[in-house]
């Protein structure tokens, strides 16, 4: 697995370096392997290994577990051709070979062996139809400097976890709720409801809402977009759904197998 996190302010809302620096902290364990940060202000992007604290209207972070390309290619935040796009990724996209000359193709090149660029070549070519080509198990989210804006998704069947908030006055996600518990702003208050239909019927995983009223998660088969200038005017959009019309005539033990 890896670690994401991000988060988007306001100029009433900018976080400090200290809560940049705990939130990476706290995702250390999901990617031991190498990590990276990207602040974004101004129309341009600073990207290293270690934050430097300094003016951000985004911020992405990004621990790395390297499975596929282990090479320094497949460091992220990751662009892709004019530096428009910047993903964080954590996850794996198993049909990828199958894409990746699909997209050639069409004009697209790659210099890395990685599922992760062969995605964001697919999201600058197919924007969020993208999601519909997918197969696996994926959280991301794509920062958008042209349109100034962040795309977040979650595969089919919510494999990949992603939460986020909006207590900040701003916008933050994470790959986990600890890092959210972090900022300033977002409580520890329960849920009731969500605590009721954990206790009374054991869900643990269910909708957009979590045991803590401040923080919520992305839905499987779901995606969001955040617009930089307004974070907070924004609602998570179903992009797949089980067609409960079709029916197989199969037998039990064709099922099975």
């Amino acid at each position: 697995m890896c670690g994401i996190a991000g988060i988007v302010s306001t100029p009433s809302t900018r976080l400090q370096g200290e809560h940049v620096r705990k939130m990476l902290c706290r995702l250390h364990h999901r990617g031991p392997d190498d990590q990276g940060v990207l602040r974004f202000a101004g129309g341009q992007v600073w990207r290293g290994r270690t934050w430097e604290d300094g003016e951000a209207e985004a911020v992405l972070l990004h621990w790395r577990l390297s499975i596929l390309d282990l090479t320094e290619s497949g460091w992220q935040p990751m662009t892709y051709g004019d530096g428009r796009y910047y993903l964080i990724f954590n996850g794996e996209i198993y049909n990828y070979l199958e894409l990746r000359p699909e997209l050639e193709a069409l004009g697209h090149r790659f210099i890395s062996q990685s599922d992760t660029e062969v995605l964001l070549a697919a999201y600058a070519q197919w924007g969020v139809q993208a999601l519909q080509r997918l197969v696996g198990m994926f959280a991301f989210a794509i920062l958008d400097t042209a349109e100034r804006k962040l795309f977040l998704a979650r595969d089919f069947f919510g494999i990949k976890p992603l939460y986020y908030t909006l207590a900040t006055g701003g916008f933050a996600f994470a790959s986990e709720i600890p890092p959210l518990l972090d900022l300033p702003g977002v409580s520890r208050r329960t849920n009731p409801q969500r605590l009721f239909q954990y206790i009374r019927h054991g869900l643990t995983d269910h909708g957009g809402e979590t045991l803590f009223a401040d923080i919520l998660q992305l839905p499987s088969a779901h995606y969001l977009e955040i617009s930089l200038d307004n974070p907070r005017a924004a609602q998570p959009v179903r992009y797949w759904d089980v067609d409960l019309s079709q029916r197989a005539d199969l037998s039990f033990d064709e099922a099975a197998a």
